[in-house]
C-alpha cells in the first residue's frame, strides 16, 4: 500500500470517527431532551392534579376491612393534597355492581376504587361479566397484605383446628360457614378449608362481611374466616373464638394464634390483600404520582399503626410490581377454584 492510500484511509477513519461521535452526541442531546420532556410531563402533573374534589369508591359494605382502610387513605390523601375525597359505598354482586359504576369513570385519576383480594377471587368464578376483570381496572398502589383469622361462636365445642375438624365430620350435613358473598375471599377461604379437611362444609353468603360476622356472633352460622378488621368489634365483645390464623407460617401479627397448617391442616394456606385502583386508562404518570402518594403515607408512623391495628402490614409497591396483578391474581384463583370445587356462577 502505497503512502497517499495510507493517508486517505486514515482521513477516511477520521472521518467515520467524527461522524459517529456527533451522532452519539445526537443521540445524547434527544435522549436529553426526550428524558426532560418526561420529567416535564410528571411535574405538570403534579402541578396540576388533582384540580377537583375526588371520588374513591368501596364496591363492599361499610365496616368491612377495605372500607376501613379506604377512608383512612381518602383522609390523608386529602390532607396531602388539600382536597376532599368522598368515599362512596357501592356494595353488591361481591364487589361487581360497585366495580362495574366504577370502571365509566373518567381515567384522570380522579376517581379511585378500593378493593381487595375478593375481587380476583370473584372475578375468577364469575361466567359472564359485562367487562374483562383483568383489564378494566388497574392497581396504582397496594395498601395492606395479611392473613384471615378462623373464628368459630362460643358455642362450638373446639378449642383448636383439630377440634373443629372433628365437631365438623360429626355434624349431620356440615357446619355453616358465613361470607360477604359467592366467589369472595370469606368463601374462597372457607372452601378451601373443607377441601383440606376432607369434610363438608355449608356455605351461607351474606351482602357484606359485616352481615357475615353480626351471623357469626348469634350463632346463626358457625365459622366465618375473615381479617381481623372485620372480627373487632365481636372479638372485644367476646362473641367469637379464634382458633388460628390462616397464613402458611404463624403470623407476628398474631403471635397467640398458631397456623392452621401447623396444627391439623397440612398445606392450606390463605392470605388477603387492600389496594387502590384506577379505570383503565390512567396515564403512567398520574398513577406513578399517587401511587408515589400512597407510598409515603404508609411510611407514615400513624398509618403503620392504624394497619396494626387492623390485623395487618402496609404493602407499598411500586408501579413495576403492580403491572400485571389482576391476570396472575385471577389465574391463581381460578386454579384455586378447581381445589375448592366452587363452580363458575
Amino acid at each position: 500500500m502505497n503512502t497517499i492510500q495510507v493517508n486517505l484511509d486514515r482521513v477516511a477513519t477520521a472521518q467515520a470517527a467524527s461522524l459517529v461521535t456527533a451522532s452519539l452526541r445526537h443521540c445524547v442531546t434527544s435522549l436529553c431532551v426526550i428524558g426532560c420532556a418526561l420529567l416535564f410531563a410528571q411535574q405538570a402533573s403534579a402541578q396540576t392534579f388533582p384540580s377537583k374534589n375526588l371520588q374513591m369508591i368501596v364496591p363492599y359494605t361499610a365496616g368491612g376491612s377495605i372500607d376501613l382502610f379506604a377512608r383512612a387513605i381518602a383522609q390523608r390523601l386529602g390532607q396531602e393534597w388539600g382536597r376532599t375525597i368522598v368515599v362512596d359505598n357501592r356494595p353488591g354482586a361481591s364487589g361487581m355492581i360497585g366495580t362495574e359504576v366504577f370502571i365509566k369513570l373518567e381515567p384522570d385519576g380522579h376517581a379511585l376504587l378500593g378493593h381487595t383480594s375478593s375481587y380476583p377471587a370473584t372475578a375468577s368464578v364469575r361466567a359472564k361479566l359485562p367487562f374483562d376483570p383483568a383489564r378494566a381496572i388497574v392497581p396504582v398502589a397496594m395498601i395492606a397484605h395479611a392473613p384471615m383469622l378462623i373464628a368459630v361462636h362460643p358455642s362450638v365445642p373446639a378449642k383448636n383446628v383439630k377440634e373443629l375438624v372433628a365437631v365438623a365430620k360429626r355434624t349431620p350435613g356440615g357446619l355453616n360457614y358465613g361470607s360477604s358473598g359467592t366467589g369472595g375471599n370469606n368463601h374462597f377461604s372457607g372452601a378451601l378449608f373443607a377441601a383440606a379437611a376432607g369434610v363438608k362444609m355449608i356455605h351461607v353468603p351474606y351482602k357484606g362481611i359485616a352481615q357475615a360476622v353480626t351471623a357469626l356472633a348469634s350463632g346463626e352460622v358457625e365459622i366465618v374466616i375473615s381479617s381481623q378488621a372485620a372480627l373487632a368489634p365481636q372479638i372485644k365483645a367476646g362473641r367469637v373464638r379464634l382458633l388460628a390464623v390462616t397464613s402458611a407460617e404463624p403470623s407476628p401479627l398474631f403471635p397467640d394464634l398458631p397456623a392452621a397448617s401447623k396444627v391439623g391442616l397440612p398445606g392450606y394456606s390463605y392470605e388477603l390483600w387492600w389496594g387502590v385502583f384506577a379505570p383503565a386508562g390512567i396515564a403512567a404518570d398520574r398513577l406513578a404520582f399517587i401511587n408515589a402518594a400512597v407510598n409515603k403515607i404508609l411510611a407514615g408512623g400513624e398509618m403503620k399503626k392504624f394497619i396494626a391495628a387492623e390485623g395487618a402490614e402496609p404493602w407499598p409497591l411500586n408501579p413495576a410490581q403492580l403491572d400485571g396483578l389482576l391476570v396472575r391474581e385471577i389465574e391463581r384463583y381460578r386454579k384455586a377454584a378447581k381445589v375448592a370445587g366452587i363452580e363458575p356462577q
